[in-house]
């Protein structure tokens, strides 16, 4: 198994090029890896693609990405709590791809399980189906959704032991056990960072397998 490393905020947005696909953990900034991000601005990585629930809070989590007009195109759920993405959105800086929340979980799932995508009933004769193939079964039509998959994926956790094993703290899980899965670099921020074995194999919530570097939260 890859040793997991300790390594800084700012080592970790390093690790971010122009062009990449990230996913970044939470749900209206909670359960965001908010120094990473930081980070992250101060780098300056551009042309992102960032799959998300939402698009954070005015000055919180993904938000703080739209800000510096970072993001080329936002994946996520929902985006009303963030005028800076409307307003991006309305003067063509930003490409948007709303997905229903409960299809964008499960897409970032096929995608960490390596599944070719899955039929869903949602969104169909909607929008959302705009340039999807859509099938029928037994008289239902389907929409096939494809997986979700990225480059690297911020995760923030709140036990996280030195082989990465994760433990979060109430509803800050959300989106981060999915994304964990569904990236080839996979990037911690921890609350805490513990000694291997500390968090009971029963607390575990993403393990360390899934983990290639830990960023100890400020």
């Amino acid at each position: 198994m890859a040793k997991v490393s300790l390594i800084s905020a700012a080592e970790a947005a390093g690790l971010i090029k122009d062009g990449m696909t990230v996913m970044i953990g939470g749900f209206m900034a909670n359960g965001t890896p908010e120094g990473v991000i930081d980070a992250l601005v101060l780098s300056g990585a551009k042309d992102l693609t960032v799959i998300c629930n939402d698009a954070g809070l005015p000055g919180k989590g993904t938000e703080k990405l739209l800000q510096t007009h970072q993001i080329k195109k936002l994946i996520a759920s929902h985006v009303g709590m963030t005028p800076e993405c409307g307003r991006q959105y309305s003067a063509g800086e930003l490409e948007l791809e709303l997905t229903p929340q409960g299809t964008l979980a499960e897409k970032v799932r096929c995608g960490g399980a390596g599944l070719g995508g899955f039929l869903t009933p949602t969104g169909v004769g909607t929008v959302v189906a705009e340039g999807k193939k859509v099938m029928e079964i037994d008289g239902q039509e389907y929409l096939l959704e494809l997986p979700l998959h990225a480059d690297v994926a911020l995760l923030k956790g709140y036990l996280v032991d030195e082989a990465g094993n994760i433990r979060y703290r109430g509803s800050t899980r959300n989106f981060n056990p999915l994304m964990a899965t569904a990236a080839d670099v996979v990037i911690v921020e921890a609350d805490q960072i513990v000694p291997a074995g500390e968090i009971g194999p029963e607390y575990v919530e993403t393990p360390g397998l899934y983990v290639d570097y830990i960023v100890k939260a400020e």
